[in-house]
């Protein structure tokens, strides 16, 4: 994984108003910390960053223009804006060259499974641990071939070179089921609607509130 380039520089003010303030001058306020080092506030250009963090746990290369110097980090919190997606705040990590860390991986299917199946992924990352400078994009799992009634279990997905899984070994990450006919999934639909119909036509009343509940 190549590093992420990214120019950093001290943040001198702080407050909701001046966070709002850099926001708008593309600037995103964040918090370097890690290796025993003091906590340290900085701004990062707002589109390089996001360009950057589309990888899943990019390696940043942050460098100070002011001082020459240059500290590897991995973002650890993202926080967006819920509307427009922007990033708005980020914690970074300090990692060394050489040292382990734990991060989740996404993971990625490959192959198609026999005709006439199903394939849900019910685990969509794992929790790994690998050299903070070789980290994966993605766990790759091939479902070629797999039959009905099939499981494929964190300790079943291959695993990188020099990469350690940290999830439980037992946790399920994809189910291959049977695919449901037209006529089973009407079948299935009429029960649901016919349960629903029951419940509501013998459902009890709810009770009334006693006298001590309603003055909570």
């Amino acid at each position: 994984m190549a590093d992420a380039k990214l120019d950093v520089v001290r943040r001198e003010e702080y407050g909701k108003g001046a966070a709002r303030r850099y926001r708008r001058e593309g600037k995103i306020p964040s918090v370097l910390y890690g290796h025993g080092t003091e906590p340290i506030h900085l701004l990062l250009d707002a589109h390089p960053t996001m360009l950057a963090l589309r990888t899943q746990n990019a390696l940043l290369k942050l460098e100070n223009p002011n001082t020459g110097k240059s500290e590897l980090a991995l973002a650890k919190d993202v926080q967006t804006n819920p509307v427009t997606r922007e990033i708005e705040h980020l914690d970074l990590l300090i990692v060394k060259r050489g040292e382990k860390v734990e991060v989740d991986v996404a993971v990625v299917l490959e192959g198609e499974a026999a005709p006439g199946t199903l394939v849900s992924v019910d685990n969509q990352s794992l929790l790994i641990e690998a050299d903070a400078t070789k980290l994966p994009d993605t766990l790759e799992v091939s479902i070629e071939g797999r039959e009905a009634g099939e499981h494929i279990y964190a300790a079943d997905v291959p695993m990188p070179s020099g990469s350690t899984l940290i999830s439980d070994p037992e946790l399920l990450v994809v189910n291959v089921s049977a695919q449901l006919s037209e006529e089973q999934l009407e079948a299935e639909l009429e029960s649901d609607a016919v349960d629903e119909e029951v419940a509501a036509a013998t459902g009890a009343e709810p009770e009334e509130e006693t006298e001590a509940e309603e003055e909570e």
